[in-house]
């Protein structure tokens, strides 16, 4: 029967993955591995006691793959170069190079040849691929060196060999591993024997105490999950103290953890900037895919020469194309990525910076995050659960003088280091016996002998074994300082049992891990040959209680948090009782609680309906998170996840920003965007505000120059149909756009105004197409002026007059555009309420000051340009006022019209 069995679980293997995120024939194989006893594991796994022979771990390798994880590492740096041209406005420019270089250069006459076009658009493209590679090559390479997984070996018993190391990857299903104190779990095992054995499972579950494992079976595995059951220790967790053998079960990507791994090396889903500048992308390309063709026809038509009106219908091409735009975002986010690598951020994906500013839901594990992932002693209470420095003494003594392991507990008392001194643990209590801890009394005692002679045993345990030996319990009194051994012992009646198992669950109530203190005094002539049968009569003195307390930096960080707009939810894989302690502690509001296998039950609709509302997801596996960061982003939020375990992993590759810490298990640092170098949280701040001024800058740009563009566009279709000659030529396009992107190369360093910063921002291609056609008509109102001027006043009207009629334009379309940069980076008015950051001041001055001098410098004649008369420039002085303030005046009705600006 268990051969049958075992040939229907190979089979199994296939199958598919289930909704834990495991395979689930391995789910069934962990499961009857759990419920049946060792001769029925021994069958199935084709294995006994004395472990399988090398020739047959050779065959088993060769079918089951070596014990290894599936990981993802950074690519190639070739790759990470080809991956930094993935962009839509990458593309647009190199086909308008590929255009050009076909017209200028390959269709052209030996004399016309023309490469600047080809030249300055190649140019903006390989700045800004070479920014975004170098910047992401960087970090990528210091999130490998965070990695550094050191190779690990296992203890295993192979037939006819006697006991030895071997790599962990040479581990096969069947082999015998022992385990102690100490050691990674090499792989998902049954254990067959053990004593005391303690594992630490945070890194799959959350939960911050070790979990006591058993070999015996568990008969109802069917109905667990597979996490829980107690006899089977699963890849990467630790043991923290005992010992034990056991059989391995599962190997490599069959594991619990293997099975977390393989789930995120598939694709990453499109991110909320993905989505946003895939949309503004489109929106420019349909603009051009409008304007270009009417202006060539409108120029063909008037003008009768279709090659120039097709040459210039490219260079409006160019000039409705943000071509700065990858650059600009790239050298935003690449200082934004400087910037937080100052205070230790790591940014994996420079994208991931404008999304962490875009950011309105961030969800957060707790354990290690929001938690020092540590154990302290919370509260040392008497009987009536009042604090009592008596009780921390008998803990502390019970705690040094004890010899086993310590465990995390012990170690949280022995903290309370100040007492040592004070009691004179060495000197006045001399260690005679101990009773050490073992599963079935769960509890530990010491024997001590006191300056008097008489002996002292002080027993610290689980409440309700602890409690059944006490017969008496002290009376505390009023004074609750040390060293008073004065109280008064009472009976442990009925009334005094049921105020200590109240107090017992108040404080589990509160999330604490909660054990009783009590002590007993022999005479000095009792024999030193004490057992588990001198643990009887023995006086309660209180209670002690355990927590992972929250971080000092989680609360005001929440805070900060908030005040930006940004929810925070916690989405967790341990109980709810613990959790919702912490979220008291840390000013998060619990409402309302869904528990893993709620959500199990419920549809994604369901889900859908209740994500929003609830704050705390506790108990949840690790695509139950990630079924929790999708509904979230189904519904419209731009959702951060927060984590540092293995059950985090595929939930922070599945969220926008996936924020991971440096001592995060190594799947977990693969998965995120950003890695944090400090646990602090206020680090995550500056990170959502740093997001939101870079994000503000690109916008600022994308504003600026569509609605620049599009205005110059209305421009030059109405020059077109009235003059006789082309208003500007195909290079003086060019040289303008050059030098009003050069202007814009500092904008990066620029500030954004405090209320700008103090909302999540997102991409919105609707509210780019509104500005652009509100804002971006006003120059075309001005152009027509300086037409107006430059045709009656200058009398620039004929194809003889026509270098003086461009120079003219180029001159005031350039200023007009540079000086615009002052007027719509901020909300308020330039100059008065709102200065730009020096650099942005520096470069605009110069760029406009370049734009006058360039018609008088000796390039004028290869420019085709001609010097301008002193008497344009009062004329020049005039639009340009009238511009700004007439663009002041739209601005203000439209923040009133659509309460936004940027």
């Amino acid at each position: 029967m268990a051969l049958k069995m075992n040939n229907r679980i190979k089979d199994a293997l296939q199958t598919t993955l289930g909704s834990s995120g495991m395979n689930l024939g391995t789910v069934t194989k962990l499961r009857n591995a759990s419920a049946q006893d060792d001769k029925w594991v021994y069958a199935m796994l084709e294995t006994n006691e004395e472990g399988i022979t090398d020739r047959i771990a050779e065959d088993r390798r060769a079918k089951f793959g070596p014990n290894e994880v599936q990981h993802q590492k950074a690519p190639k740096w070739y790759i990470q170069l080809l991956q930094a041209f993935a962009n839509p406005f990458i593309y647009i420019l190199l086909a308008i190079a590929l255009v050009s270089f076909v017209i200028d250069v390959w269709l052209a006459p030996a004399h016309e040849k023309d490469y600047m076009t080809v030249t300055v658009v190649l140019v903006m493209v390989f700045l800004s691929v070479l920014l975004r590679f170098i910047q992401e090559f960087r970090s990528n390479s210091a999130a490998e060196k965070l990695k550094g997984m050191v190779k690990t070996t296992a203890t295993v018993s192979r037939k006819s060999k006697i006991k030895r190391e071997i790599p962990i990857a040479e581990l096969v299903p069947g082999d015998i591993v022992y385990l102690s104190a100490g050691d990674m779990i090499p792989a998902d095992c049954r254990i067959l024997s053990s004593k005391d054995l303690f594992v630490s499972e945070s890194m799959l579950t959350g939960e911050a105490l070790p979990v006591e494992k058993h070999h015996l079976p568990v008969r109802d595995a069917e109905n667990m999950q597979v996490i829980e059951l107690r006899n089977l220790c699963f890849m990467g967790t630790n043991v923290v103290s005992g010992a034990a053998m056991a059989v391995v079960v599962a190997t490599g990507n069959y594991t619990y953890f293997g099975s977390i791994s393989k789930s995120i090396t598939s694709e990453r889903p499109e991110t909320s900037f993905d989505k946003g500048i895939n949309n503004v992308s489109l929106l420019l390309i349909r603009f051009m895919l409008v304007m270009v063709p009417v202006i060539f026809l409108i120029n063909g038509l008037v003008k009768g020469d279709w090659l120039e009106a097709l040459l210039f219908a490219i260079a409006i091409a160019v000039g409705l194309t943000p071509e700065m735009l990858p650059m600009i975002v790239t050298a935003n986010l690449a200082k934004g990525a400087v910037n937080m690598s100052k205070r230790k951020v790591i940014v994996k994906r420079l994208n991931s910076i404008q999304n962490i500013g875009a950011m309105d839901v961030l969800c957060t594990d707790k354990t290690g995050t929001l938690t020092l992932d540590k154990i302290v002693l919370e509260k040392h209470l008497n009987v009536y659960g009042i604090e009592d420095d008596e009780v921390l003494k008998w803990a502390y003594l019970n705690s040094f003088h004890q010899t086993g392991l310590k465990n995390l507990m012990d170690k949280a008392v022995l903290e309370h280091v100040e007492l040592h001194d004070y009691l004179k643990v060495e000197e006045q209590y001399l260690k005679v016996d101990e009773i050490p801890f073992d599963f079935e009394r769960r509890r530990m005692s010491v024997i001590l002998k006191k300056h008097d002679g008489k002996h002292l045993l002080i027993c610290k345990g689980a409440v309700e074994e602890m409690l059944a030996l006490c017969d008496y319990a002290f009376e505390p009194g009023e004074d609750r300082s040390l060293h008073v051994e004065n109280d008064k012992a009472i009976p442990m009646d009925d009334t005094m049992r049921r105020i200590v198992l109240q107090t017992s669950k108040k404080m589990n109530d509160e999330g604490l891990r909660v054990l009783l203190v009590a002590i007993k005094e022999f005479d000095a002539s009792h024999p030193l040959t004490y057992g588990i049968g001198d643990e009887k009569g023995m006086t309660l003195t209180g209670f002690i209680g355990f927590l992972d307390p929250a971080k000092p930096s989680a609360q005001p960080a929440i805070e900060a948090l908030h005040k930006l707009g940004v929810e925070v939810k916690v989405v967790t894989g341990d109980n709810e009782t613990v959790t919702q302690k912490i979220c008291k502690d840390i000013g998060i509001p619990v409402q309302h609680i869904v528990r893993g296998a709620e959500l199990e039950q419920m549809s994604d609709e369901d889900l859908s309906n209740c994500v929003e509302s609830v704050s705390v997801f506790a108990k949840l596996n690790p695509l139950q998170k990630v079924r929790v960061v999708k509904a979230l982003r189904e519904k419209g939020h731009t959702v951060g996840f927060m984590g540092d375990g293995i059950n985090d992993a595929a939930a922070l590759k599945e969220a926008d920003v996936g924020i991971s810490v440096d001592t995060a298990v190594d799947v977990a640092k693969e998965s995120a965007d950003i890695i944090l170098l400090e646990k602090d949280l206020m680090v995550l701040r500056k990170g959502v505000i740093y997001g939101r001024r870079t994000f503000g800058n690109i916008i600022k740009y994308i504003n600026m120059t569509t609605s620049s563009n599009f205005g110059n566009m209305f421009s030059m279709l109405g020059a077109s149909a009235f003059l006789p000659f082309l208003p500007m030529l195909p290079m003086h396009l060019l040289i303008q756009n050059l030098l009003y992107d050069i202007s814009q190369i500092s904008i990066p360093w620029d500030k954004m105004d405090e209320d700008f910063i103090q909302k999540p921002r997102k991409w919105d291609a609707a509210g780019v197409s509104r500005f652009m056609i509100y804002i971006g008509p006003i120059s075309s109102i001005f152009d027509f002026a300086t037409f107006a001027v430059l045709y009656f006043v200058f009398k620039a009207n004929s194809p003889e007059h026509e270098t003086l009629f461009q120079t003219g334009w180029f001159v005031e379309g350039l200023l007009s555009q540079t000086l615009i940069i002052h007027m719509i980076r901020t909300r308020k008015i330039p100059f008065i309420q709102s200065w730009a950051a020096a650099p942005v001041v520096a470069l605009t001055s110069l760029i406009m000051l370049i734009g006058i001098l360039l018609p008088f410098s000796p390039f004028a004649e290869a420019l085709k340009m001609q010097p301008l008369p002193l008497s344009y420039f009062p004329w020049l002085i005039g639009i340009l006022v009238s511009y700004c303030l007439l663009t002041q005046v739209v601005k203000n009705w439209f923040i009133k019209k659509f309460n936004t600006w940027l």
